[in-house]
């Protein structure tokens, strides 16, 4: 089996995977079955059927779940069978900021819950175009402040796609408030982020054909009907442009055929330039969403095993003993 690879120097914080040989003919075989409807998930008739793809990620049988509202935000809680009363995870669900629910990511944080053995709660913040930036970025805010309201001591925070860009800015917001923080946000988990809304990546070309589900027409149409008339260089909107001193540690994966892979290479080469203690792993021959492939892909269960992993290590660093839930 091959073994993943760290790149030398100055490119020590990125990981390669290889594709495993299974993995290929099945990611093969879902791109040929994806490519009728490459570039065509867009606006909110796409709603129905992106929420019933989500809910076909592999069930656990060791998690619950209960519906909620925190800082003013109804969502869904996801509990592991042993949690910590102290600690949380806040998960920030993908759909390009116009699609998505907390009930339909159900199962794929059930998955990062259960490995890192914390609950976490997912937000259904409002969607574009009803709601249009910035309502998102305020709602999980507020989120993240019902968390300390309720006594929650240690938030990990996790999103994917435009979760994760939700994600990255949620935590330059809060350390950028570290002195009215009443808890702790130990780390930020993403998978496949959106960074850079002004889409200038370059593998938005080079990964064009590569890219199973995105085209760049598409993806600008989607960012449109989230910015309106904003700026999308702003720190709130593309957290690539945003601040980056005094982050927690960031852990970011990413598929290698995808046409957002230097939205990720490029914030983990900012944040750890800036001092950040932030890692890339890069999945080659992956698609965009690969993590929820679980029971299918290798790669997916290996990816999450290591988000499972860096969010305990987190949550648990430099802490004493834990009340059960």
């Amino acid at each position: 089996m091959q073994r993943p690879t760290t790149e030398g120097a100055a490119g020590d914080f990125v990981v390669t995977h290889p594709l495993d040989p299974e993995d290929g003919v099945i990611t093969a075989a879902a791109r040929a079955m994806a490519s009728p409807m490459k570039g065509k998930l867009r606006g909110i008739e796409a709603r129905e059927p992106f929420d019933a793809m989500m809910e076909r990620v592999l069930p656990r049988d060791d998690v619950t779940f209960e519906s909620d509202t925190v800082g003013g935000i109804p969502g869904l809680w996801v509990h592991p069978a042993h949690g910590r009363s102290d600690e949380a995870i806040l998960h920030l669900h993908a759909g390009w900021f116009n699609l998505g629910t907390a009930k339909a990511f159900r199962h794929l944080v059930g998955h990062i819950a259960a490995r890192a053995g914390a609950s976490a709660f997912i937000p259904d913040y409002r969607l574009a175009p009803e709601h249009p930036f910035p309502a998102a970025v305020d709602d999980v805010l507020a989120s993240y402040r019902g968390l300390e309201e309720r006594g929650v001591r240690r938030i990990a925070v996790t999103g994917d796609s435009a979760g994760g860009n939700l994600a990255l800015v949620l935590a330059a917001r809060v350390s950028g408030d570290a002195v009215s923080a009443k808890a702790a946000l130990v780390g930020v988990a993403a998978l496949s982020p959106v960074t850079d809304l002004t889409l200038s990546g370059e593998t938005y070309v080079t990964r064009a054909d590569a890219d199973p589900y995105f085209t760049l027409p598409q993806v600008a149409e989607l960012v449109r009907s989230y910015l309106g008339s904003a700026d999308p260089q702003l720190p709130l909107a593309s957290p690539l442009h945003g601040q980056f001193s005094g982050l927690p540690p960031v852990r970011i994966h990413v598929g290698d055929d995808e046409v957002l892979l230097d939205d990720s290479r490029s914030y983990v080469e900012r944040a750890v330039a800036a001092g950040t203690d932030a890692r890339l792993d890069v999945w080659m021959g992956m698609p965009h969403g690969f993590a929820g492939s679980i029971g299918s892909l290798k790669a997916s269960s290996q990816a999450l095993d290591a988000i499972g992993m860096f969010l305990t290590e987190q949550l648990l660093a430099g802490t004493g003993p834990h009340t059960a839930r």
